[in-house]
């Protein structure tokens, strides 16, 4: 079994700790593929950068020449998993509904910890969509960029641990979500400082995805995400790409 394992921003570095968080829990004989898009911003942090990484990722994945059984879009909250459902027949599971799904078998409410503020409201509005917010307690902000995760980590944990107890002891919440990508590996630290179960959105993903192969389901091409209509694109793919 193949699983693309696509990072929803430029930072090959963050692809790599994603992939290998991947491979930590991958069962025998699954094979990661770490993919990093040609174009986009070094981290996602806001609406413009989530669009544009929606078209990266489905053009990353277009593109991407081997066979391959699964894909999983490693962005919490981020856009562009519907697209790939069109374009695609295999599984496609997005780390923001995964990590909430897995979740809601531990306990009866779930927080998220995500990096700055401005990504409360996508994350909030990506749990909607998916019909996933009725037990969701909090969504809540560390204050850290997405590249802080990678540069200062010690420094990142603390400010996760931090509102981490916060959502366990102010919102009640009894399992937690960690709100992004590059915070893979993150998940024991946390569990330990705050005495509940945490989901890791990629790992939680890549048991998803390997469920979802195992039963031999894919995508259903009826009606919401039946492929595209044939149409002459214009200037695609974008140059550079």
């Amino acid at each position: 079994m193949r699983l693309l394992v696509v990072n929803v921003n430029t930072t090959d570095a963050m692809t790599q700790t994603i992939a290998a968080q991947a491979r930590a829990v991958a069962a025998a004989g699954t094979e990661i593929v770490g993919l990093t898009p040609a174009f986009g911003a070094p981290s996602v942090e806001g609406n413009f950068e989530s669009y544009l990484a929606a078209v990266a990722v489905m053009e990353c994945v277009r593109a991407y020449a081997g066979p391959y059984d699964a894909v999983i879009q490693a962005g919490f909250g981020e856009h562009g998993r519907e697209g790939l459902q069109e374009l695609l027949t295999v599984p496609v599971v997005d780390i923001t509904e995964a990590a909430a799904s897995v979740a809601m078998f531990l306990g009866r409410s779930y927080s998220v910890i995500t990096t700055l503020d401005r990504a409360v409201p996508l994350i909030e509005d990506r749990l909607k969509l998916a019909g996933l917010d009725a037990r969701c307690a909090s969504v809540r902000a560390s204050g850290l960029a997405v590249l802080d995760l990678e540069e200062s980590p010690v420094q990142a944990c603390e400010a996760i641990v931090a509102q981490a107890r916060r959502a366990v002891d102010e919102d009640r919440a009894e399992v937690l979500c960690l709100g992004c990508g590059g915070m893979a590996g993150l998940d024991e630290q946390v569990r330990l400082a705050t005495g509940v179960p945490v989901v890791d959105g990629v790992t939680a993903a890549v048991a998803v995805a390997e469920s979802l192969v195992r039963l031999g389901l894919k995508t259903s091409k009826i009606r919401t995400y039946a492929p595209p209509l044939p149409k002459v694109l214009q200037h695609w793919p974008p140059a550079g790409a």
